[in-house]
């Protein structure tokens, strides 16, 4: 009897050790599927290690880390609040979970230290995103050879405080060559301002000049300035400053036009298609020559030739892109090359930088930033530009992953054919804020899980019956058609120029 109970309680010992192993196999696995590991893990994805920022020498008495500062400023511009403030108590609580180390415990401490050292932490982490955008992109890195790259300009609004509009409003507001030109056009048609009804004040905005990766619809890099800043200037600075990959092919709209720019990309190995119109003017060698669809043409100014520099021999296309029909030059002058089809692709992939700012202001509502003060306005737009990059870098690198293994039926199932035109932003934030605000749940299905909610962030894909485009458009009366180029033949003076330029470079 008394053997048989001793057996009777090993057994039940024995089931009762197995049960509560079996308890902790199951609670191992649920903390390892919580939103915090799997966030946890595209983090240190992008940054794995502190040694990313040896070459940042802090003060002696920080007791931060910069991958730390990076976090909590990357969570800072995915929190959805109205304030700076209330964004930071969020972003420092998801912080502090996420890296396990010391945070700046207050918003004035932490934009002390963004003030400091944005921009050199954003030279380094440009390099990184570059990084990370190559090891996944895989074939849309390149198109037909090249790495398509766009650049354009757009503004954002600040509040209105003294510090702002000192530092980003244009001196000259209402005296410039457009304000007259319209100022002249609508003479007679409206009321005269008197004393009591002047205009407003300018608003204080700032000017994003924006480079973007056209395969992967990422961001490149960006340079802020004043209202008024020269997007042109803006990417003349980042050709001399900034690394771009071989083969790389800049496309840009209309105002992206001159000499001084054209001869910064090729002097730097790279080439450029951009818009042409009305407001350029071109030469060609031939005395009868007449504007065709596809020509060579020379853009070579008076002041470049004063200077003794070579002309730029280039190539003048027209094609029909949407409805209209637009001049695109280039300085590839093969077809093999660069032929009319690839032209029309490039520049159609172009628009998506304009969707891009469309995002960065409507779907993460930074149409107007919180910052009242100038440096940290900067920081705020800065760090928006940097967390919307990152996110999407997120959900493309799930989405051109192929999957380890089958999803289920009800989870969000990986095309064969990935595409990142088809990558939605707005689903991206969302599930990136939801991942934020639910840290320690860990999803009952697998397809509730972070990388799989990632891996579905996509627009639609069905068939409309009617188009999405507002049936009523105001016309706008500055806009005024492009039209064509100018084309003039050489002179004889440009002629003999020509000629000594020829025989200068044959014998060397």
């Amino acid at each position: 009897m008394a053997r048989r109970n001793r057996s009777e309680v090993r057994r039940r010992r024995k089931a009762k050790k197995e049960k509560e192993e079996l308890r902790k196999k199951k609670s191992e696995q649920s903390r390892q599927r919580t939103h915090e590991v799997e966030f946890r893990k595209l983090l240190n994805w992008l940054l794995p290690t502190e040694g990313i920022f040896s070459s940042l020498v802090p003060h002696g008495n920080t007791s931060w880390l910069f991958r730390t500062l990076v976090f909590l400023a990357l969570c800072w511009s995915w929190a959805e609040n109205r304030n700076a403030v209330d964004s930071f108590k969020y972003g420092s609580k998801w912080c502090q979970t996420l890296s396990g180390a010391k945070v700046l415990s207050t918003y004035q401490g932490m934009m002390n230290a963004l003030e400091r050292w944005t921009a050199p932490l954003m030279k380094i982490l440009w390099k990184i995103v570059h990084q990370r955008m190559k090891q996944i992109g895989g074939e849309f890195w390149e198109t037909d050879g090249w790495v398509p790259i766009a650049f354009d300009g757009s503004r954002d609004s600040a509040p209105r405080t003294e510090s702002n509009e000192a530092a980003y409003c244009a001196p000259n507001h209402g005296h410039g060559t457009t304000a007259k030109y319209r100022r002249k056009k609508a003479k007679g048609m409206r009321r005269t301002m008197n004393e009591k009804n002047k205009p407003a004040a300018p608003k204080p905005q700032l000017w994003i000049t924006l480079m973007w990766h056209m395969g992967l619809r990422l961001p490149w890099t960006w340079r802020l300035g004043p209202s008024n800043a020269s997007e042109r200037a803006d990417v003349m600075e980042m050709l001399e400053h900034e690394d771009f990959p071989e083969n790389t092919l800049f496309c840009g709209d209309a105002g992206f036009v001159g000499h001084p720019l054209w001869s910064a990309i090729i002097s730097r190995g790279h080439h450029f298609l951009v818009r042409v119109g009305g407001n350029v003017s071109l030469l060609v060698e031939r005395s009868n020559a007449v504007l065709k669809e596809n020509m060579t043409v020379l853009s070579w100014p008076e002041e470049a030739m004063h200077a003794d520099k070579p002309p730029l021999r280039l190539r003048l296309v027209k094609v029909r892109v949407g409805k209209t029909w637009m001049w695109l030059l280039t300085d590839v002058l093969s077809k093999e090359q660069l032929s009319v089809k690839m032209i029309r692709q490039f520049y159609q992939q172009r628009w998506g930088i304009e969707v891009e700012f469309r995002g960065l202001k409507q779907t993460l509502d930074n149409a107007k930033l919180r910052c009242r003060t100038a440096a940290r306005t900067k920081v705020e737009l800065h760090w928006s530009l940097l967390g919307m990059t990152v996110a999407e870098l997120f959900a493309l690198k799930e989405q051109l992953a192929p999957p380890k293994s089958p999803l289920p039926a009800a989870g969000p199932q990986p095309d064969s054919d990935a595409d990142p035109s088809r990558r939605s932003l707005a689903a991206t934030i969302f599930q990136i804020r939801w991942s934020l605000t639910h840290l320690s749940e860990a999803p009952a299905l697998r397809a509730d899980s972070l990388t799989c909610k990632l891996r579905g962030a996509k627009t639609d894909n069905y068939d409309r019956r009617s188009s999405k485009a507002a049936r009523y458009r105001p016309p706008n009366p500055d806009k005024k058609p492009l039209g064509d180029p100018k084309i003039k033949p050489l002179n004889d003076r440009q002629k003999q120029k020509l000629r000594k330029q020829k025989h200068h470079d044959l014998t060397g």
